[in-house]
């Protein structure tokens, strides 16, 4: 389906079962998760999917180990059944979509012997909580062990350290390989669709008015039910609906930075269970770099929040303390921030304490709101959202959830090593077909195609992405912008800023080409580009 379908669809009359709004983890899970099940279906998203927080994560796939510490420190119930239900997600979006999530061992370096015991006790019944959906298991690791799984750790007074599994995906891959399923079951999807004002009658509601933001057309669509999946902007149709609704949102920044591969090594992650501030710091290795993340501070919601050098700074001072390598400024290759939505305390000060669990509320008027969660439990709370929705709006026609075995688009004909036929098939670079194959799964042939027709340059020497990805993503990933392939559809933005100013061009051109774009158009969008990169380093 295009954009330009789902717009016809849009504006024919039909009065849809749900209408969600917002196209980040959350909308687009409970987007498949509702039309799985046999519901009419419509999401919006005013801006691209997944523009947001739902690509500036740490891109792990976690139960959440600080929690369960929460957990048997404080005796928390809640922290606790947080952490089992994670775990229990885990396995189920490894399942469903094996071409963008994988196992990924940890280590966890111990500087002090009185921590072993802990920490190792600690994750051993964080592999207990994940039963048979369980990663790996947790073991000791000698000092020399430690060093040779993670030989950038600084060696000196390191005692030991603990080994550990999780799982590590592509969030903005994953948020359009969700929109591409929602669509294979009927829900009519698109982006770049603000919703303006919610209709009502008899003081219920029963629709949105819309503007298109390309072309500045509004109009009206009827629901049955209106969901509000937009994350951290939760408050603001809330108050749309209510101008005296409560808040129920806050946020907290989390920045990331992206380092040279040297920096962590290319199967395993490090876990630095404690800064001096108490909280967890990550080193990934992710396409092709290290990923260091993150911070959590209480930060304004706004739309593409900024780094700031006291972020990036944190990061360094607190890498650099467990690092024999040298990590300076110019090491960053970007740096990118993101809001974390947290169902909102006014009595917590601090906001790495907000338990990352969701919410779901049903207004006087009708408008069903879920807020808060995270990226591994976006399908637990869209089948939780659903159900509610069910029962408020009287959809009696829906079946039964189906999404714990539930493969999205990619996802159902995946093979391991299916880059190999890739590459042969198609005369692609190992490396190129390697990422090709992670990225699109089993419709990577597709991608394959069309380098065969003219398209399979890269688009940069030092990345494995070609110019066919970005021709497939304006024809079959709603992509509209240069940036929104920049960013999301090929995360170049957020790995190289520099090599990503150097593509913007080459990328706008094959946009162009594609979808018909005039030269005033072109100008705009590569002034776009350099607006947004210029919110990171």
């Amino acid at each position: 389906m295009s954009r330009q379908e789902a717009l016809e669809q849009l504006r024919d009359g039909t009065t849809f079962d749900l209408l969600i709004v917002g196209g980040g983890a959350t909308g687009c899970g409970i987007a498949v998760d509702a039309a799985s099940r046999g519901l009419k279906v419509a999401l919006l998203e005013r801006n691209d999917f997944a523009e947001g927080t739902s690509c500036r994560s740490t891109k792990l796939v976690h139960g959440g180990v600080r929690y369960l510490e929460k957990a048997v420190k404080h005796l928390d119930k809640e922290q606790y059944d947080l952490v089992k239900e994670g775990l229990h997600e885990r396995g189920i979006l490894l399942k469903n979509a094996p071409h963008l999530a994988h196992p990924l061992p940890f280590v966890t370096p111990l500087y002090r012997w009185i921590d072993v015991p802990q920490v190792l006790a600690g994750l051993k019944l964080y592999d207990f909580l994940a039963g048979k959906l369980s990663l790996g298991k947790s073991s000791y690791l000698s000092r020399r062990e430690t060093l040779k799984r993670f030989p950038g750790i600084k060696a000196e007074g390191l005692k030991a350290g603990i080994l550990y599994y999780d799982g590590q995906f592509n969030d903005a891959r994953m948020a359009i390989a969700l929109v591409k399923t929602a669509v294979a079951a009927g829900a009519v999807v698109t982006n770049h669709l603000e919703v303006t004002a919610l209709q009502k009658v008899a003081g219920k509601v029963t629709g949105v008015s819309v503007k298109d933001k390309l072309t500045e057309d509004e109009w009206t669509i009827s629901a049955k039910g209106v969901i509000n999946a937009t994350g951290p902007f939760g408050d603001l149709l809330r108050t749309m609906d209510d101008p005296q609704a409560e808040p129920i949102m806050s946020a907290s920044s989390g920045i990331h930075l992206v380092l040279d591969k040297k920096f962590a090594p290319p199967e395993t992650g490090l876990m630095i269970p404690k800064t001096e501030d108490g909280r967890v710091l990550f080193v990934l290795p992710w396409q092709g770099h290290a990923l260091i993340g993150t911070t959590d501070d209480p930060a304004p919601i706004v739309e593409h929040p900024p780094t700031t050098e006291k972020e990036i700074d944190y990061l360094l001072r607190h890498v650099s303390k467990y690092f024999a390598l040298k990590v300076s400024r110019s090491d960053v290759k970007a740096a990118w921030s993101g809001l974390r939505p947290l169902v909102s305390d006014p009595k917590a000060a601090d906001t790495s304490n907000l338990v990352r669990d969701h919410v779901i509320s049903l207004s006087d008027t009708g408008l069903l709101t879920i807020v808060g969660g995270k990226w591994t439990s976006y399908r637990r709370m869209a089948e939780d959202t659903i159900n509610q929705a069910i029962k408020a709006f009287a959809l009696n026609n829906a079946g039964p959830c189906r999404t714990t075995q539930y493969p999205v688009v990619g996802g159902a004909g995946f093979k391991a090593n299916g880059d190999q036929q890739l590459a042969a098939q198609y005369g692609l670079d190992p490396a190129v077909a390697k990422n090709m194959h992670h990225f699109y799964g089993d419709q990577a042939d597709q991608v394959a195609a069309l380098a065969t027709s003219g398209y399979a340059a890269r688009l940069h020497a030092d990345h494995p992405y070609i110019e066919a990805e970005v021709v497939y993503a304006a024809q079959h990933e709603f992509a509209l912008h240069a940036i929104d392939v920049l960013v999301r559809r090929l995360p170049l933005a957020l790995i190289d800023k520099a090599a990503s100013e150097q593509v913007a061009p080459r990328v706008i051109e094959l946009m162009a080409e594609t979808l018909g774009w005039d030269s005033a158009r072109q100008e705009a969008e590569q002034r776009l580009v350099n607006e947004r990169l210029n919110i990171a380093i």
